[in-house]
């Protein structure tokens, strides 16, 4: 399993607020939230982003309140992977939870500028920045992690084995 795409580089503490601000809790509609996602952070982030792009953060991304919304909402944005220097515990079952990949690791997360092109390789545990060529060393994702977040998250993975 692969991702590969632009890099948008956030700050430390991103909290959920910040992902998908409140005022927009009124639904549950993963692509009405996804037009909304970063809004508080970077006002433009949810009209450039592509499918595969890569959000780039700092130390507890994620952390203040434990809502679904946040992940699901950068998730139906397109983005490919979070990459952090850590992520806010609840925020990480969550991601994994819905599906969304997510990767610590602090050395890349400092080291990617905003717009590298970067590729993670979950199989092989890599972070390739293609615009630096740089790599960074993760841990390998599990086949059984790869498998919950190809067939969409938790609920989604428990479907497809019934």
């Amino acid at each position: 399993m692969q991702v590969q795409g632009k890099a948008y580089k956030f700050r430390d503490h991103v909290n959920t607020d910040e992902i998908i601000p409140a005022r927009y809790l009124n639904t549950s509609d993963a692509k009405e939230l996804a037009k909304h996602v970063m809004e508080d952070a970077d006002a433009g982030f949810a009209s450039a982003v592509r499918p595969g792009d890569v959000i780039v953060a700092g130390i507890d991304f994620g952390c203040g309140s434990s809502r679904e919304h946040a992940p699901l909402a950068i998730k139906t944005a397109g983005v490919g992977c979070v990459i952090a220097r850590s992520f806010a515990r609840i925020f990480f079952r969550n991601a994994i939870n819905i599906g969304l990949a997510i990767v610590e690791s602090p050395e890349a997360a400092e080291a990617i500028k905003p717009g590298d092109e970067v590729k993670i390789d979950f199989a092989k545990g890599e972070i390739l920045d293609v615009t630096q060529n740089r790599t960074w060393k993760i841990k390998p994702f599990p086949e059984f992690m790869q498998k919950l977040i190809r067939a969409g998250g938790l609920m989604e993975y428990v479907v497809s084995e019934m």
